[in-house]
């Protein structure tokens, strides 16, 4: 993966966390996790699971899709650096924050997170202004969307398209599982998780709408 489409995810945490005026100790009291693990993740030493980006998400007040980007502000605080570098890189990226994906994105530029837990995102594509999360989502064999196995919850409407794999889905008080062709949509507000008991990856389509605070 070429490390201009790496979104500065750890940063931009960092950067709307102290917007908020938010000690790294509280943002990880109202997460649930601890405060090594928040530092972990703002300094890119650590991924966060599926259930631990939206729960931080949702106590900073900010979408998901912000999270692929980072303002300028940030930026221009930044030691400069030279083209071709991992610094020029995420610079480039943040150029531009309302900055249109599309209308063709192609094979290879999507910007990707690896998250914890054997869950990787790749954005398809994003139009500015839209409150919407637009994604190919993997889960790796044994992959889950918490890595303890509790459920999450957040803002915004779900829906999912599976095109490979298998997929199981927990949805409040049932189970289902997803195969190829098989869809979901539920309202994200009901306590769910994605495992992936397979060994093959689960692959598909994803779209959560309306997750921006």
């Amino acid at each position: 993966m070429s490390p201009a489409v790496v979104p500065p995810v750890g940063a931009r945490i960092r950067q709307a966390r102290q917007e908020r005026g938010t000690s790294l100790r509280a943002l990880a009291r109202e997460v649930g996790v601890s405060p090594s693990l928040v530092s972990q993740i703002e300094t890119g030493k650590s991924q966060p699971s599926v259930s631990t980006l939206y729960a931080i998400t949702t106590a900073l007040g900010i979408s998901v899709e912000s999270l692929f980007g980072i303002r300028e502000s940030a930026v221009a605080s930044a030691p400069a650096a030279s083209p071709g570098t991992v610094p020029h890189a995420l610079a480039a990226l943040a150029a531009d924050p309302g900055r249109r994906i599309g209308p063709l994105v192609g094979a290879g530029a999507h910007e990707t997170l690896e998250l914890d837990s054997g869950v990787v995102w790749e954005r398809l594509g994003r139009v500015p202004g839209a409150e919407t999360d637009f994604l190919l989502v993997t889960y790796r064999p044994g992959g889950s969307s918490s890595g303890s196995g509790a459920l999450m919850r957040h803002p915004g409407t779900e829906y999912g398209y599976l095109t490979s794999g298998e997929l199981v889905l927990t949805l409040g008080f049932e189970e289902y599982t997803l195969r190829p062709g098989d869809s979901v949509c539920f309202e994200s507000t009901t306590p769910h998780r994605y495992r992936n008991d397979g060994e093959v990856p689960a692959v598909g389509v994803w779209f959560v709408s309306g997750d921006v605070q």
